[in-house]
């Protein structure tokens, strides 16, 4: 197969790192305007660096790049690191990486026995991809090999319920959680916010399926999106309808908004919702998260919400539980 070129060599300085690995990639397939491309990692496993007081140490995305297209999504940074630049390389040029097991074997001795591992925090690893490549699938076989792990997967598809087996493997011998992320039940919304995700009530659906399974599996409404999906209301329904399907935890926090990541919504933003582009601009000029004033009367909803349906936390995190907010109060935060 050949060789793909992404910058002409003329023109650019040698490329380095992972924009080396990726410029060496081979091309795969295309469909509906996406691209795949092997990917020869070095490492599988990421160790976290973030400040943001995330609750897991190191990270597995089986992919670079997510066919979902999701509108507000803030991982398109990542593929700045290969030298792609254009927000939307991110949903078009999806990267498979290659010997993933070989290198998790090898790897996760690095790993302390308290340690939490996300699978999917920066891409979703039951992405159409992975129906095919199924690289998702020989990582958690590998899982099923080993014990004592703190495991926590990140998706909105349902394809998960194909490997109910091997999660059920890995479950036996090692700390597995699931969470499904939903930040809508409006069909016709999901639709334009993330365009090529499974529908709502698929990912309902599937939380349901994972439970009735054994598998311990939650739901994240996260990002919640301020002055879209951020009503009390419709957050209620939300909550209500994870504990319906047996979720046994369910988070959610404010959008976090990158400027790689503004430049796909943004202009989202004013074909669907032009009466909102002003107050994003203002509330997100110069970072990237929304400050406390917004953040906290959320968090204090979606706590009060969970104590009314009976929805623990994320199990992961160690969390403080914030003083109820007057019943009657409302987000007039945006």
């Amino acid at each position: 197969m050949p060789t793909l070129q992404l910058f002409p060599v003329s023109e650019k300085p040698p490329l380095v790192g992972i924009a080396r690995l990726a410029s060496q990639g081979e091309s795969l397939r295309e469909g509906h305007d996406v691209e795949y491309f092997t990917l020869p990692a070095k490492s599988l496993l990421n160790r976290c660096a973030s400040r943001r007081g995330v609750p897991f140490e190191w990270t597995i995305n089986p992919y670079r790049g997510c066919e979902f297209a999701c509108k507000y999504c803030y991982a398109r940074y990542t593929h700045e690191f290969m030298e792609m630049r254009q927000g939307v390389d991110f949903e078009r040029k999806i990267y498979v990486k290659q010997h993933t097991a070989e290198l998790l074997r090898q790897e996760l001795r690095q790993v302390k026995q308290d340690d939490s591992i996300a699978i999917g925090a920066a891409t979703d690893p039951y992405q159409p991809a992975e129906r095919r490549y199924q690289v998702t699938r020989e990582i958690l076989e590998e899982f099923s090999r080993h014990s004592g792990f703190h495991l926590g997967i990140i998706t909105k598809s349902n394809l998960i319920l194909r490997d109910i087996d091997v999660l059920q493997a890995v479950a036996r011998h090692n700390h597995l959680s699931v969470n499904v992320t939903i930040t809508t039940l409006d069909v016709e919304l999901a639709r334009i916010l993330e365009p090529r995700a499974p529908r709502p009530d698929l990912r309902l659906e599937t939380i349901r399926q994972l439970s009735e399974a054994g598998l311990r599996v939650g739901m994240s409404g996260s990002p919640v999106l301020p002055g879209i999906t951020d009503s009390p209301k419709d957050l209620e329904a939300l909550v209500r309808a994870a504990a319906e399907a047996g979720a046994h935890h369910l988070f959610a926090g404010p959008l976090f908004l990158k400027p790689c990541s503004a430049a796909v919504f943004l202009p989202f933003l004013e074909k669907q919702f032009p009466h909102l582009v002003e107050n994003y601009k203002r509330r997100y000029h110069s970072r990237a998260f929304l400050p406390a004033a917004y953040a906290k009367p959320l968090s204090q909803l979606v706590e009060r919400l969970r104590q009314k349906y009976g929805i623990g936390h994320h199990p992961h995190r160690s969390q403080t539980i914030i003083p109820k907010a007057p019943v009657g109060e409302q987000l007039s935060l945006f």
